[in-house]
């Protein structure tokens, strides 16, 4: 079965009905949102000896609803599950206690022990069964459909959220008070539904709505009709007003601001290295956010915490907020920031030290520093390991923000508590979803920028940089060969033409990167064209341009990643391609090794000037890489000027190889891993002794 499509023949025919259904519920991000919510089927199924067995099929944990396909959804056997209920109806009822640790210790063994595997394809190992299995196959219906619906969580998240939601949905929906999912949240749904065999669904509080139904179509109307009552409900509620905070004369932009939000969030990975883990930042804004930004008390506001459990792992349980942006202070919005940083974590350690004591929970903390900050006056931005995850959590955090406005409006925004936060925080079939959502890497929240980009060298320099978890950027003077090195890069790659030459468009290209991703922290100024000419012969026009592209561009470049990095304050990474010709000029190329010669010595000088502000300046000095510079028509005529084959021509080095744009690519990564080496060539030609530094 191929990804994206649905095979009939291969399939249940109820699940082929489910995942339609399932991917109308997903693209309504009212109702779920990047890996929330889950929906499934009961049918019957022939093993592989012809036995008939009763298999739930449900969506795996951390799938996306709005892209769902049939393999993504897991088959588990309900008469196993089904045993925990009877024990719960034949009054062998667990204790709280004996409910939490079956929750967190044994329950996602218990369920892969009882996968049922339809065929090689229909289930991947790499799937995890969803946290609410046994909700779903404790509830005897065939369709069921379970959202986070933010209208429900708006109602429900009340101090008087059982008087609200019944207001609105009547008495065709059980009542289910908050619980952690897993054992004890699939018993209280069953109750609810022993009571009133008659309900359309269920009322999760502080969670989710849940409804179900003998088909697909009758499942999904009546969420759809529940949600649009509530919705109702909802809208006419008298609009609330909150007293203003004063706002700045004139706010920061975007692009001055992300850097220092970047910045301050960041953190070393061991004390007093300056080795620092950053992260990609999206930023969102809209009138409705900002009128909820500008709530005079929106730090106590921002406190209440989050809208369902769901969003805890994403978000942690508050936000950041910050203050608002003068233009006319970014200095002081970058110190106070800094600060309110600093309170940040210490609180979560707090927080952790004393819910961890409180719950007995046997975890480790994981970073303390906040996933969303809110700007007044500007938006907020969230904050990932990867651009996708970042993207993820402002998109809650946008949607959140909007919500809460209503339920204040209604009444009183009442979250979960603390130590129930903390125990879907560090469940760890919760934190499985975050280990999933992102490869890792060496350079997992860092963004770096390749000039000429498009190129032999910089096209492989950015897949590596990728390879490794890292955001990429890429530069080039030609459109149509970026968009074709998009393409091999892949999805998440920005792109921007650009003439490196021209200062103002250079300046524009990197506050892009700063509004896209939120800063960078490794620039490799790679771009350059090798004209030639004998030097006593070259005209004034050609010299001075190469200048001014393998010379100049390189500083306007550096000077521009220096502004960014300063603003961050946690270093950062110049890396430039300067090229043999740099210590080792070759007849007939002086309109490119003087330029080039000068380059490195700009290399040294940022490495003297800007090591203070933790910059580490490198660069790596390459020969006879098949690219632009050395087309094959030079290479022909290089070989046979010297009487060689062309192999033996690219292979004339001590060691006999050709050396490849993937060796300089390979060069740049290790430079940039390097965090104590600044100051440095690395010499990437297969050994050739008169090019070599020392």
């Amino acid at each position: 079965m191929e990804a994206g499509r649905i095979d009939a023949a291969d399939t249940p025919a109820e699940l082929v009905e489910l995942v339609y259904a399932s991917r109308l519920l997903g693209k309504d991000d009212r109702l779920v949102m990047h890996g929330g919510g889950n929906t499934s089927v009961k049918c019957e199924l022939t093993d592989f000896i012809g036995n008939h067995v009763n298999v739930i099929f449900i969506k795996a944990s951390g799938v996306n609803l709005a892209s769902v396909d049939a393999g993504d959804f897991t088959p588990v056997r309900i008469d196993p599950l089904r045993k925990l209920q009877k024990m719960y109806e034949s009054g062998q009822r667990h204790s709280e206690e004996d409910i939490r640790r079956f929750s967190t210790r044994e329950f996602k063994n218990f369920l892969y022990l009882n996968l049922f595997t339809l065929t090689d394809h229909m289930v991947s190992r790499s799937l995890s069964p969803s946290i609410e299995t046994l909700l779903h196959a404790f509830l005897p219906h065939r369709y069921i459909l379970h959202t986070h619906s933010l209208a429900l969580l708006t109602l429900s998240n009340q101090t008087d959220g059982e008087r609200l939601c019944r207001e609105a949905l009547g008495d065709g929906y059980g009542q289910v008070p908050y619980i952690q999912p897993g054992l004890g949240l699939a018993n209280l749904a069953h109750d609810a539904y022993e009571k009133n065999p008659s309900i359309e669904g269920l009322v999760l509080h502080k969670h989710g709505l849940v409804t179900f139904g003998d088909s697909a179509k009758e499942a999904y109307d009546r969420m759809i009709d529940g949600v649009n009552r509530i919705e109702e409900r909802i809208a006419s509620a008298a609009r609330k007003v909150f007293a203003s905070a004063p706002m700045p004369t004139a706010i920061a932009s975007v692009e001055e601001v992300a850097p220092i939000v970047r910045g301050a969030c960041s953190f070393e990975k061991t004390p007093g290295e300056k080795d620092y883990q950053s992260f990609v930042l999206e930023f969102r804004t809209s009138p409705a956010l900002l009128d909820y930004l500008k709530i005079a008390d929106l730090e106590a506001f921002s406190k209440k915490g989050a809208m369902t459990p769901d969003f805890i792992i994403r978000t942690k349980n508050h936000p950041l907020v910050a203050p608002a942006p003068d233009a006319a202070d970014l200095e002081g919005f970058g110190k106070e920031l800094r600060a309110r940083a600093k309170r940040f974590t210490e609180e979560y350690r707090s927080y952790f030290e004393r819910q961890q004591q409180a719950t007995g929970m046997d975890v480790s903390m994981i970073d303390p520093m906040p996933r969303v900050v809110l700007v007044p006056g500007l938006g907020l931005f969230g904050l990932g390991l990867s651009a996708a995850d970042a993207k993820l959590t402002a998109d809650i955090a946008e949607h959140s923000a909007v919500a809460m406005l209503d339920a204040e409006s209604i009444g009183c925004f009442e979250s979960i508590s603390e130590k129930e936060a903390f125990e879907i925080e560090y469940w760890d079939m919760e934190q499985a979803k975050v280990r999933k959502s992102h490869n890792g890497g060496e350079f997992a929240g860092k963004v770096a920028l390749v000039t000429g980009g498009a190129g032999a060298i910089g096209l492989a320099t950015a897949k590596a940089f990728k390879a490794k978890g890292a955001e990429i950027v890429i530069m080039d003077i030609d459109p149509a060969a970026l968009e074709k090195a998009a393409a091999e890069l892949g999805s998440g790659t920005l792109t921007i033409p650009c003439d490196v030459t021209n200062a103002a468009a250079v300046r524009e290209a990197f506050d892009t990167v700063c509004r896209t991703f939120g800063g960078l922290d490794i620039v490799v100024s790679n771009v350059g064209v090798a004209w030639q000419g004998r030097i006593g012969d070259v005209s004034d026009e050609l010299l001075r341009r190469s200048f001014e592209l393998n010379f100049f561009s390189h500083q306007t470049v550096s000077q521009n990643a220096v502004r960014i990095m300063r603003r961050q304050g946690i270093g950062g990474v110049l890396l430039y391609n300067v090229s043999k010709q740099a210590v080792n000029p070759g007849p007939d190329f002086g309109p490119y090794g003087l330029p080039k010669a000068a380059t490195l010595f700009l290399l040294r000088q940022y490495a003297l000037d800007h090591g203070r502000d933790g910059i580490r300046a490198n660069g790596v000095n390459a020969d006879r890489i098949r690219s632009g510079l050395l087309t094959p028509e030079m290479i022909k005529a290089r070989s046979a000027a010297r009487g060689l084959s062309e192999r033996d021509y690219m292979a004339g080095n001590l060691l006999g190889l050709e050396v490849s744009a993937e060796d300089v690519a390979d060069a740049f990564v290790h430079l940039a891993l390097e965090t104590k080496t600044t100051g440095s060539i690395t010499t990437v030609d297969g050994g050739n002794i008169a090019a070599a530094l020392r």
